[in-house]
């Protein structure tokens, strides 16, 4: 994992400050810096460590994200500060007692699965939650970002998200809300009685928030963090995985959300 700042600069950004990279040492009474890096649901899922630098004795957290996550990361316990980075920007920050990335945080706190935090902890701000919320429903999340990592396998044809969207589901999709940001969208988010999604942001978003999800994981370049033939997260206890047996079919994955959909209503 500690390689993929020289393999992969174009989504794990250089850091060049004069303030040392925290390596796993006491933090009692310092400041540490979080710097971005790769997607944005990637962020979202290792913004919970900001708790964990906490726990160590950090006295301030500072997490840099991109300008749509600033608000909903705010919320975050641990979180002292957020710095909004632009995409293609170069930003000057002020001095911090060390500095980190967020994937680097989970090998530093000595996480493993049985004590990887798994508690909500992201929520809607309270004036965004006055404008957004709703009342129950189903919310579905069925296109990745084109630039996103494997977007062409995790898409669902659109026909296929017709079956869904036929039954009342509700699109999550910035271009068809309306929204502005994450904290928009999570108090969306916050008042659905389940999100549909398929692995991108939306569906880190959901798990944050401890909102039940149920997640469609491609076949070809499934990511490691959903692990091999669960159908469970360790990291979002209210997730629940359909995986694809068939590289691009999706259509055996959409049946089964069906049956299932079918099946909690009649419960």
């Amino acid at each position: 994992m500690e390689a993929r700042a020289a393999l992969h600069p174009d989504v794990v950004p250089p850091v060049q400050v004069s303030f040392p990279e925290w390596r796993g040492e006491p933090l009692a009474g310092r400041s540490i810096l979080v710097w971005y890096e790769q997607g944005l649901g990637d962020q979202i899922q290792l913004a919970r460590f900001a708790q964990g630098l906490k726990a160590r004795g950090a006295a301030h957290v500072a997490l840099g994200c991109r300008p749509v996550l600033a608000d909903l990361l705010a919320t975050a316990p641990g979180v002292d500060e957020v710095i909004a980075v632009p995409r293609d920007a170069t930003v000057t920050v002020k001095r911090y007692d060390c500095w980190s990335r967020y994937f680097s945080l989970p090998g530093h706190l000595g996480v493993t699965l049985e004590s990887l935090p798994d508690q909500p902890y992201l929520a809607a701000p309270a004036d965004r939650r006055a404008r957004w919320g709703g009342k129950g429903g189903l919310g579905l999340a069925w296109r990745a970002s084109a630039t996103g990592f494997n977007a062409r396998h995790k898409d669902v044809p659109d026909a296929l998200a017709r079956r869904l969207l036929d039954l009342g589901a509700t699109s999550l999709h910035p271009e068809d809300t309306g929204v502005t940001d994450f904290a928009d969208t999570a108090a969306i988010v916050e008042g659905l009685d389940l999100v549909i999604s398929i692995d991108t942001s939306i569906a880190h978003l959901a798990g944050a928030m401890g909102k039940p999800c149920w997640t469609l994981v491609p076949r070809v370049h499934t990511d490691w963090r959903w692990l091999r033939d669960r159908t469970d997260s360790p990291w979002y206890p209210t997730m629940h995985l359909y995986r694809q047996a068939d590289p691009g079919d999706w259509g055996p994955v959409i049946d089964a959300v069906l049956r299932d959909l079918e099946a909690r209503s009649a419960g």
